[in-house]
């Protein structure tokens, strides 16, 4: 059960309408890694969570908190939308350098939604379901959720840079404070998961059936050997089960393949045609 209070979380409110600035919004709102993408992916790991309780609860503070972004950033563009309606945009459009600007406004912010904010991102594309992780696996998830944040808080740092409306900035601004804290949430959990169970996900898999030299070693197929100075190229691995192996010229290990040639073309059945045919029998 869900509550909605009527206040939002941190204030909405531009100086001026900017209809181009609405467009870019949307990427935050309805892209791969925006508001819409972290609030469902985190509460889908919370319904789902079979792990400690702390951890679902946890889960659906965060998703919950989303939701309220989510209303954040709709005000905000549809009040970016105020003030602009198809009339006065032609009418402003006079003036070259306003009718530059507005040339980068979404037409379907006028013709679908009545100058409101859409489920889509920057270019109109809908947003997918398909962008979320929920996978059941703790660390798995917890670390996906941590590259949400990064790419969705470094989208929303390039949008701050490209306003001045102080207003737009201030919201911003907020929301980039807490995706910073999300950032250092997910980090924690991350580290606390480690403890329990190690850094490779999932770690319930048997390391003998492993071809278990492949799990150490580094393989350099460019022309440089720069790649060798990095931590990932020596040392112990941070599973501890033993050190980086930095092979500079890997070799193939496998065979050269060898395909069977197609089977004669006989006995099929009258009128099917002869690539649907294999060993007499109609595939």
């Amino acid at each position: 059960m869900f509550f909605h209070i009527k206040e939002l979380q941190f204030k909405a409110k531009p100086e001026r309408p900017d209809p181009a600035y609405a467009r870019k919004l949307q990427e935050v709102l309805g892209g791969q890694f925006g508001e819409m993408s972290v609030m469902m992916q985190y509460l889908f790991q919370g319904f789902n969570c079979r792990a400690d309780r702390k951890y679902r609860d946890m889960l659906l503070d965060i998703g919950t908190e989303e939701i309220g972004h989510v209303e954040m950033l709709c005000t905000m563009i549809a009040q970016l939308l105020d003030g602009a309606p198809a009339d006065q945009l032609e009418e402003a459009a006079k003036d070259p350098l306003i009718g530059a600007a507005l040339g980068g406004m979404n037409p379907q912010h006028v013709i679908v939604s009545g100058l409101g904010a859409t489920p889509t991102d920057s270019n109109g594309f809908p947003w997918n379901s398909r962008y979320i992780v929920s996978s059941g696996n703790l660390l798995a998830d917890f670390r996906a959720n941590l590259n949400a944040e990064s790419q969705g808080l470094l989208q929303v740092v390039r949008l701050y840079e490209q306003t001045t409306d102080p207003g737009v900035r201030e919201m911003l601004s907020f929301m980039i404070a807490r995706d910073i804290m999300h950032q250092n949430q997910w980090l924690a959990a991350i580290e606390e998961i480690e403890q329990l169970d190690g850094p490779i996900a999932p770690a319930s898999f048997p390391r003998e059936l492993t071809v278990e030299e492949a799990s150490r070693q580094f393989l350099n197929f460019s022309e440089g050997e720069e790649s060798s100075m990095g931590r990932w190229a020596s040392g112990p691995l941070y599973d501890g089960t033993g050190n980086f192996e930095y092979v500079a010229k890997p070799q193939a290990m496998g065979q050269q393949p060898e395909l069977a040639p197609p089977a004669p073309h006989q006995h099929s059945t009258p009128g099917t045609p002869p690539y649907l045919v294999n060993k007499g029998k109609s595939l």
